[in-house]
């Protein structure tokens, strides 16, 4: 019990102070100064210098929208002369951040839901009717088999399928591509940017660019880097590829805008840069089922009420707009406690409140 009193009582009534030694040694002294020195650098060269450590960080919040031009003309056996505008080859009208252009297709018109003959291959071809199952269907099937074995041409035999007939034959893809002129197409793209944290916003179209600027200019990274409407051929060819080549199959492209903005500076300078990419780049070997295609149909009925579709593979270029970047001002300790006017940036950051308790307590007292 005593050894605990008497602990408690040194706990209590006794004060220990550290003790500083001065060792006079060059060789710890200089070791002492090195690390010194390589916390400084640290500080001021990675983290000041190179990470910006001094400002404030904000990512960008952005909306974008995009608006294809451009009139093509074909004439084919199978559908005629025809005009093509916006409305035929841009699928679907409004896409979020991506519009897909539509370059080359294969067309099947005038199916009718019925019996026909399946397209042939190692599942289909057949030499009687023991040799179709009725009521299959494989998943590359266009129908469901009847169980009949049936003529697709004079000399072979498919097994019959009741589907929109006749059935798609989507085995040669044209080449080259059938609306090999959307090269010359253009795409404006439209992008809002919003840093929330510093209130700042701004859009790609700068103020300096003008209604007739904006009818005449492409853009180009040397003489135009700022000019929001963009010619298909060569954003692809920015990206390294040849837009016929990639038109033939399809592909998907990356339209990229940084915004980068130190906004210390002057809001002018803060500007989008623009850049390009495949994003489905392919493997030269291994080049299994390349490109970018999907199915549609456009449906119609004959005087007599029946109905009637044009079945349409398209190929095509999907454009998909990616918007990055990241703004950065001083931060508080700077701007607060440095510079000339930090006493009005303290009175326009921090609101002074009396206590609640003392004015309320001397509201009483009244």
């Amino acid at each position: 019990m005593a050894g605990c009193c008497a602990a408690l009582a040194a706990f209590l009534f006794e004060y220990d102070t550290p003790r500083i030694v001065l060792i006079r040694s060059r060789k710890v002294g200089l070791m002492n100064r090195a690390v010194q020195v390589l916390i400084l650098a640290y500080v001021i060269g990675w983290v000041f210098v190179w990470e910006k450590g001094y400002q404030e960080m904000d990512s960008v919040v952005s909306s974008v929208t995009t608006k294809a031009k451009g009139v093509t003309v074909t004439n084919t056996s199978t559908l005629g002369f025809r005009v093509w505008d916006v409305a035929d080859y841009v699928i679907p009208a409004q896409e979020e951040n991506s519009l897909f252009i539509m370059t080359n297709m294969i067309t099947t018109v005038n199916q009718t839901q019925g019996l026909c003959p399946e397209l042939p291959d190692k599942t289909t071809v057949c030499k009687s009717d023991a040799n179709c199952a009725a009521g299959s269907s494989g998943t590359h099937s266009n129908g469901i088999a009847t169980g009949r074995c049936v003529l697709f041409n004079e000399t072979v035999k498919t097994c019959e399928v009741a589907a929109w007939c006749p059935v798609e034959d989507d085995t040669h893809v044209p080449e080259p591509a059938f609306l090999k002129a959307a090269e010359n197409f253009t795409l404006l793209v439209k992008n809002n940017i919003w840093y929330p944290k510093f209130n700042f916003s701004k859009r790609n179209i700068l103020p300096n660019i003008t209604t007739t600027y904006l009818k005449s200019c492409i853009y180009d990274a040397i003489t135009d880097p700022f000019c929001p409407i963009f010619r298909l051929g060569k954003i692809v060819e920015n990206a390294g590829h040849s837009f016929q080549d990639m038109a033939i199959e399809g592909g998907i492209m990356g339209i990229q805008i940084n915004w980068d903005c130190n906004l210390d500076r002057t809001a002018s300078l803060c500007l989008p840069r623009y850049s390009f990419r495949r994003l489905d780049t392919r493997d030269v070997d291994h080049n299994v089922s390349p490109g970018y295609n999907f199915r549609f149909a456009k449906y119609y009925s004959d005087p007599t009420g029946a109905e009637h579709r044009t079945l349409i593979k398209a190929y095509g270029i999907r454009f998909d707009i990616i918007v990055f970047g990241k703004a950065t001002v001083l931060c508080d300790v700077i701007v607060l406690y440095c510079m000339k006017k930090r006493y009005y940036y303290r009175e326009k950051k921090y609101k002074y409140v009396e206590d609640y308790e003392q004015g309320l307590g001397s509201e009483m007292d009244q």
